[in-house]
């Protein structure tokens, strides 16, 4: 639906003018604001932001991020989710078990039961294509896992992922990662891993 327009006394002149659905910033300073498209007032109206950049956004509305919550971003440090931005050394699927380790600085990879070293550090849970920077989650809940029995799981040696058993190989990395509460769900608590001879 196109803009209302509305008359405004224009130096003794009646003159057309449009309501706005978006700001601009202080060029549209007293200007009506119409309804979106959905019908609600734009984030630029409402002066609102999904995430936060710091002391830049003193004042600002936050808003509700796709998944109906508030972004990290907005909380002190030592509130909400326990994570690190930590570069990529190869590309990690959504739920993926992931190492952190050192490479010319810190970066993340899959953890992998068959190799001594590349135990779980945390997760991830959206996809990231290398080279970038993924999320990490230390702990909390994995809820972008699917096929999960409930019980403990552990690491297993298909990489990043996770199964109700342990691997039994000689020089396989035996790993508890913390117990499934649902098929899509695993609540991450890792335990010390132990290497088989």
């Amino acid at each position: 639906m196109a803009v209302r327009k509305y008359l405004k006394n224009n130096a003794g002149t009646l003159t057309e003018e449009a309501a706005v659905n978006s700001s601009a910033g202080a060029g549209d300073e007293g200007k009506i604001p119409a309804l979106n498209a959905s019908g609600v007032l734009a984030a630029s109206i409402v002066n609102s932001v999904g995430t936060s950049a710091g002391a830049g956004d003193s004042g600002k509305l936050p808003s509700l991020d796709g998944s109906g919550r508030l972004d990290n971003s907005f909380m002190p440090v030592g509130i909400g989710a326990d994570t690190a931005a930590i570069a990529t050394s190869e590309t990690l699927a959504a739920g993926d078990f992931v190492n952190i380790w050192d490479s010319t600085g810190a970066k993340v990879r899959k953890a992998d039961a068959t190799t001594a070293g590349k135990e779980a550090h945390g997760f991830v849970l959206s996809a990231f294509t290398h080279p970038t920077t993924a999320t990490v989650y230390f702990e909390g809940t994995n809820t972008a896992v699917s096929g999960k029995t409930p019980g403990v799981q552990f690491l297993q040696t298909t990489a990043g992922t996770s199964g109700s058993t342990a691997p039994s190989a000689s020089g396989n990395v035996v790993q508890k990662l913390g117990v499934a509460v649902s098929a899509t769900a695993i609540n991450f608590e890792p335990q010390q891993p132990i290497v088989l001879v």
